[in-house]
């Protein structure tokens, strides 16, 4: 089996490199247009996280830029006396003055751009901290429809995964952009001042450089693009081999050197691509140096000519010779910074677009008030459709459910039981139709409001990486009491008495004493927190779907009797448990067809009395 040809299938691009082919594509031309739109949007994010930081980084850059354009103009200064007539201690004795200038020069920029780097230092975590809260606090107020919209969550990933990651960096490469193009426009003042033919010389003298930069830039990205399915390859298996998760299967069925010839395989194509790739850049590299060294020749060439017809003095040509390979680490540092703004910044774009999108989505304002009570709440004519589905969930379903009853929803898989739960509980929106808490139409009520009023007990429960109380307090203080009363009723006691330090024990075995508990503990402590919020509304859906028959048992004895007055809606397909409901409504494609209590459903002989039948049968 050593030998036998790997199937690696293919890997689609992840969203981590969502935009690497534009990069590849584009031109160094095509990213310089886009780069004001770039550095301005960048800066006002900056500006909104930090004023005070924004322009003491710009400034002190710009003052860095000055700094070296007086510090050559007075490097003439130097030259100018070094090379005149007279002995050589006098001429020393004239560059000094000159000298010290250049010195102050020297020692003022270093300072300016130490201060800058401490203002940006500053800046970055700002910046980060102000788009993390911008993006959760987008996602955790918008309808919850939206997580049902592909579109919406793959803005949502794309925006995760790199936009809020790329922001301090978009706002740092900004930075180093108008830094360096402070640096070149320093040196190209100073050329225009010592003498205006000096100008085309500083482009003879960079423009191969660049074109040389570019060209191996381009060449990686394309590279790095192709190889992207094989990272994500490489990451995957790597994770088979590495996670805890799949730890005991990987043994288990000897996979380990499987997984490693996988590995390997993918691991020597990926190697090879990378090694033509150092022979392309080291060609491309020796072209660039090639055609600067030829720029360069032609540089001297021009000031040697110049010198000769008398057109400079020397001081101004040696001059010339520092501030032109001062502009080329300038334009290393520019091209180096523009790539890389252009990059980060169609990620950050992503990020941007996806707050306008989920501001979209959130709900407006609404003014009106839930009653302290209700009587009873009634679902008129609701249908509902997932975004991109091609059926609706619900279709014109209409119930009732009284203050005090045990209500159930029962149907098979699909039939839109926990949807018709979501809508009454505020979590979704019908398309048409509406719900009443009395005669009060939940649309005009804040949806928070609603969601306090309730209580939801989900199959899919969140196991929250905290400790054993907040699990079923969900960060409300009722006091001790409430949340003894609370895990009594759910059985949570029993768990958290079994835990090492009770109620404050992390659950979670990731962290330095996390404790971990097993799925029929988790369902109790869920079921716990439903209790726990005391709500007008209790949905227990599929609360018992991890607990064996005896807990089971006693969790619906439990839920029956902390029912006394409350208004409970059951969601199982167990239907043993539901046979006492004061009523109970059954859902088909989306439709209520048959609806009253256990003895009534059994003498219609429908759907549920089948489904009743056939579980029952199971157990004889």
């Amino acid at each position: 089996m050593a030998d036998e040809p790997l199937e690696l299938g293919e890997i689609s691009f992840s969203d981590w490199h969502a935009h690497t082919d534009k990069l590849a594509d584009v031109g160094f031309l095509t990213i310089a247009r886009r780069l004001p739109s770039l550095v301005a949007q960048a800066m006002r994010m900056a500006w909104r996280a930090s004023p005070r930081d924004t322009v003491a980084t710009v400034a002190l850059n710009l003052l860095g830029g000055v700094f070296t354009a007086f510090g050559l103009l007075a490097t003439t200064g130097v030259l100018t006396a070094l090379f005149s007539e007279g002995p050589t201690p006098d001429r020393v004795m004239a560059a000094l003055p000159s000298l010290a200038l250049v010195a102050t020069a020297a020692a003022l920029r270093t300072a300016v751009q130490a201060g800058a780097g401490w203002a940006q230092s500053r800046l970055d975590p700002q910046v980060s901290r102000l788009t993390e809260e911008r993006l959760y606090g987008l996602t955790s107020r918008v309808d919850l429809v939206a997580y049902d919209d592909p579109e919406f969550h793959d803005a949502l990933q794309r925006a995760r995964l790199r936009g809020v990651a790329m922001a301090d960096q978009v706002v740092s490469a900004a930075v180093d952009v108008l830094t360096a193009a402070v640096g070149i426009t320093a040196v190209a003042g100073v050329l225009g001042v010592l003498h205006p033919v000096l100008l085309p010389l500083l482009l003879l003298a960079v423009l191969p450089d660049a074109w040389a930069m570019v060209r191996s830039a381009k060449m990686r990205y394309a590279t790095l693009y192709a190889l992207i399915p094989a990272k994500r390859r490489k990451w995957i298996i790597a994770e088979l081999l590495a996670d805890r998760e799949p730890a005991a299967e990987v043994r288990s069925f000897t996979m380990r050197g499987f997984l490693l010839r996988m590995y390997d395989a993918v691991a020597r194509a990926e190697q090879d691509v990378l090694l033509k790739l150092a022979r392309r850049q080291m060609f491309a590299g020796l072209a660039g140096q090639a055609l600067g060294g030829l720029g360069t020749g032609l540089v001297y060439t021009a000031l040697g000519v110049l010198l000769a017809i008398g057109a400079i003095p020397l001081a101004v040509a040696g001059t010339a010779v520092l501030a032109i390979r001062s502009a080329q680490q300038s334009l290393n540092n520019l091209i180096y910074a523009t790539n890389r703004l252009y990059e980060e910044g169609l990620y950050f774009t992503d990020f941007l677009e996806f707050c306008a999108d989920a501001e979209r989505r959130v709900s407006e304002s609404r003014p009106a008030a839930l009653p302290p009570g209700f009587q009873r709440i009634t679902a008129r004519d609701v249908t509902f459709t997932y975004p991109g589905a091609k059926e609706p969930a619900l279709r014109k379903v209409n119930i009732e459910i009284k203050l005090g009853e045990v209500i159930a929803f029962v149907g098979e898989n699909g039939s839109g039981k926990t949807t018709l739960a979501k809508i009454l509980s505020g979590l979704y929106e019908p398309d048409s139709g509406a719900v009443f808490w009395d005669d009060i139409d939940l649309k005009q009520i804040d949806p928070e409001q609603l969601r306090l009023r309730t209580a939801v007990i989900a199959q899919d429960h969140t196991r929250w990486p905290l400790t054993a109380r907040y699990n079923i307090t969900m960060g409300t203080d009722k006091g001790q009491e409430a949340l003894h009363n609370a895990a009594a009723v759910a059985g949570a006691d029993e768990v958290v008495a079994g835990l090492p330090h009770g109620y404050r024990t992390l659950l979670d075995r990731r962290f330095k004493d996390g404790h971990e508990l097993s799925g029929g503990q988790w369902q109790r402590i869920a079921v716990a927190r439903g209790f726990h919020r005391d709500a007008d509304l209790l949905i227990c859906d599929e609360p018992t779907a991890a607990l064996d028959a005896r807990a089971e048992h006693a969790l619906f004895e439990r839920i029956r009797g902390h029912a006394d007055g409350r208004t409970v809606l059951l969601i199982t397909h167990r239907l043993a448990s539901v046979r006492y409901a004061d009523r109970i409504y059954v859902l088909e494609h989306g439709k209520v067809t048959e609806q009253g209590d256990h003895d009534t459903l059994m003498a219609l002989d429908g759907l549920y009395a089948d489904l009743y039948t056939l579980q029952a049968r199971a157990y004889r």
